[in-house]
């Protein structure tokens, strides 16, 4: 596995904004960030769940989390733009936009796929991540290190049986990052890939994988080098490309 020792206070004065804060990966990122000193917008669609890691964080980074609820199945292009007008006024800049919301919806043939099932997935795994981040790239373009981060999979870039609309939802967000990341190579300083995780011990791992042993799977903070190095200003050179966590390797790139 890739390690990586981030500077202390390296996201100092650095503003994030992660989707899917509340729990699994998204919610390690947000503890993980707000470590080093970062301001972090945290989207959710629970309530409770964004209160209770709020007054977590609140409790040892005083001032430096906002939450943000949203079901992103039901939002449309006015509530992000809300949110851009909203983070622009409040900080005029935007250094990360995490992709992180995924539903996993069933997994079944394309045959018996649902398609109410369906409709919500794309709903919230494509379509949301394209508002987002049509929303708020005039806030990214502001920084000097601006990063946009789109969480993929293994099943987005191979397909396979029975994964249905996830796997198709994820082909998507590759497509999206490279197209963006093509527009954008020569006329931003903003950074565009999408990141693989692999299997990690999450409640979306447990129920696509019921009878396997938590403790055998990786855990979200075994991530987190990856993330942090993606962050900083070493990672200037790594553009347009489909990560993955578990064989990582920042000289591929150069």
């Amino acid at each position: 596995m890739f390690d990586y020792e981030a500077e202390a206070n390296f996201l100092e004065g650095r503003t994030l904004l992660i989707t899917g804060a509340s729990d699994g990966i998204g919610k390690t990122c947000a503890r993980t960030f707000a470590r080093f000193g970062a301001t972090s917008i945290l989207l959710g669609r629970s309530q409770e769940k964004l209160e209770a890691l709020y007054d977590e964080l609140e409790e040892h980074y005083p001032g430096k989390t906002i939450i943000h609820p949203l079901d992103l199945s039901r939002a449309g292009p006015d509530d992000y733009s809300l949110l851009a007008s909203s983070i622009e006024e409040q900080f005029g800049v935007l250094d990360l936009l995490l992709h992180n919301a995924a539903l996993l919806g069933a997994r079944t043939p394309i045959e018996h796929y649902p398609e109410s099932d369906w409709q919500q997935l794309m709903a919230v795994n494509v379509n949301a991540a394209f508002f987002l981040t049509k929303a708020l790239l005039p806030n990214l373009a502001r920084s000097d290190r601006g990063r946009i981060l789109f969480t993929s999979s293994s099943v987005g870039r191979v397909g396979r049986a029975y994964w249905g609309g996830y796997a198709v939802s994820k082909f998507a967000v590759e497509g999206l990052m490279q197209t963006l990341a093509d527009e954008l190579n020569a006329t931003s300083k903003i950074r565009v890939n999408s990141i693989n995780p692999g299997g990690t011990r999450t409640g979306m791992r447990q129920a696509a994988y019921p009878a396997e042993d938590p403790n055998t799977v990786p855990t979200p903070e075994s991530l987190m080098p990856v993330y942090l190095y993606l962050l900083s200003e070493a990672s200037n050179h790594i553009h347009g490309q489909a990560l993955d966590v578990r064989d990582f390797d920042p000289e591929r790139y150069r």
